[in-house]
């Protein structure tokens, strides 16, 4: 699933076991028929966004004995994945994300901890 459609997002770099998402845009108007004022779906505690980005996910720590000079040095760091994936659509809790703004659209910063849960577009 394609969430922008340039690649402008390519020079951002997530670390860690950070994801970033682009939150999913809410109708202003409720069920019943009510308009809601700007902010007020952005104040509740559980989001939903598309995943963007996803960072390497946990590192895992070299052990002492494996750490030789003589070793390159891509082999050295290695990672456990990341659940999330790049297309899922997330639930999350806002207390854990971070907003930012790039290129004047919104985004959030969630580390995969603050997740709830992942709808993902595949047949399991």
């Amino acid at each position: 699933m394609e969430i922008t459609a340039d690649k402008k997002l390519k020079k951002l770099i997530v670390v860690g076991d950070r994801v970033l998402i682009k939150p999913r845009k809410e109708s202003e108007k409720t069920s019943s028929g009510l308009y809601l004022p700007p902010g007020v779906k952005e104040k509740e505690k559980v989001q939903y966004g598309y995943i963007v980005k996803t960072g390497p996910g946990y590192p895992i720590p070299t052990p002492a004995e494996d750490d030789e000079d003589w070793k390159p040095e891509e082999n050295k760091i290695k990672y456990i994945p990341l659940q999330a994936k790049e297309g899922d659509l997330a639930i999350f809790l806002q207390n854990g994300a971070f907003e930012i703004s790039f290129q004047n659209e919104k985004y959030f910063v969630v580390p995969q901890a603050s997740i709830l849960m992942l709808e993902r577009e595949e047949d399991l």
